[in-house]
């Protein structure tokens, strides 16, 4: 095949398709998984059962992975089908020995979020790479798949920018060597679940200021759905109250400690709402912004940053009657408020503009 010619479609009943959010917007994926036998299959019996939750990596796995990027399919193929790993039992004793993820910044300018052609050490559920982390996950040790990649086609939510010299799209080959074992997340205890909500949150404003608004925006979507299920277990530990209090040197009690309280999780859950509305609007999706923004107003309606978004998010939408009601809320809650005080002038001086230029077609109908 001509490295010039893009890449056609992969085809065939193994080929899964998604969409995955890189630094620069959304992409396409197709996946083409090798068809592998129990040689591949890390098993803790040993039994070469197929790819079980057992047998695949999950959240919190360790993943030792290698991606090379090819100029051809012919290219990508041979190195799915070279021989590697495959044909050896991959066992406990061969799982990934490091302790910590390989420790990389994100580029804003690379759709793959690894160091290509090298092996690298992914913590998956982080979102380092989400494209890889979406393959791996469903892959064994030792396997190897090929991928295709292409942006979504802009749209009114959708900015893809990428860069020039690419050729897209893009083929690479993605090799699982070996993970640690991980947890499904319906298997986390409530403790773990917090821990992971707190650092998807922290790496999420990591991101946002380094200008990496869609990872941002991956990382408190990440948290959001952790956080939602622990609510069962916060509300377990407001019933509880007194018994909590009295049970705090049994292993129940300081459990039930570590977790938040009520009010700590609507506060979590309303900060992390809105800050995912600033990362809707940074990125031209204002309908998105206005329902986060609002639902993070209903959770903690002293939230002064909320009511901004969601006055920001009305006015991008035209909703100038909403828009002022916000930033009216927000004068409540922060009197002379330069922010509140410029928007409302701004909502007043198009109001008169949109009203003078309806005099004026109404004059015309008439006249």
């Amino acid at each position: 095949m001509d490295p010039g010619q893009p890449f056609q479609p992969l085809h065939g009943d193994d080929v899964t398709s998604w969409v995955s959010v890189c630094p620069g917007g959304l992409w396409n994926v197709q996946q083409k998984q090798t068809h592998g036998g129990s040689q591949r299959t890390v098993s803790n019996s040993g039994d070469g059962a197929s790819c079980s939750s057992s047998s695949c990596p999950r959240l919190g796995s360790l993943c030792q992975v290698r991606v090379r990027l090819k100029a051809s399919r012919d290219e990508a193929e041979s190195l799915v089908s070279e021989n590697g790993n495959e044909g050896q039992s991959v066992q406990p004793d061969q799982w990934v020995t490091e302790t910590e993820a390989t420790a990389f910044p994100r580029c804003q300018d690379s759709v793959l979020q690894v160091p290509l052609g090298d092996w690298t050490t992914l913590r998956l559920g982080e979102g380092q790479c989400d494209i890889t982390e979406a393959c791996v996950e469903g892959m064994r040790a030792g396997e190897k798949c090929e991928i295709l990649i292409s942006p979504v086609g802009s749209g009114p939510d959708v900015s893809v920018p990428h860069p020039a010299e690419e050729n897209l799209p893009l083929c690479a080959a993605i090799e699982l060597k070996a993970f640690t074992p991980g947890k499904e997340s319906w298997e986390m205890s409530p403790v773990e679940k917090c821990q992971w909500v707190k650092s998807h949150k922290e790496r999420g404003g990591v991101r946002f200021r380094s200008g990496d608004v869609w990872g941002a925006a991956d990382s408190y979507s990440r948290a959001l759905k952790l956080l939602i299920t622990l609510h069962g277990h916060v509300n377990e530990v407001e019933k509880t109250g007194q018994e909590a209090e009295e049970q705090r040197d049994t292993d129940t009690g300081d459990k039930l400690q570590q977790l938040p309280s009520a009010n700590e999780f609507k506060t979590t859950k309303a900060e992390l709402h809105s800050n995912m509305s600033l990362c809707q609007l940074k990125l031209n999706q204002p309908q998105r912004a206005k329902a986060s923004a609002t639902k993070a107003t209903h959770l903690e309606p002293g939230g002064a940053k909320a009511w901004y978004r969601r006055g920001q998010a009305c006015q991008m939408l035209n909703e100038l009657e909403e828009a002022r009601q916000a930033f009216r809320k927000l004068l409540e809650l922060q009197p002379e408020s330069p922010a509140a005080l410029k928007a409302l002038k701004h909502i007043a001086s198009k109001e008169k503009e949109g009203n003078a230029q309806l005099g004026l077609r109404l004059s015309k109908m008439f006249s």
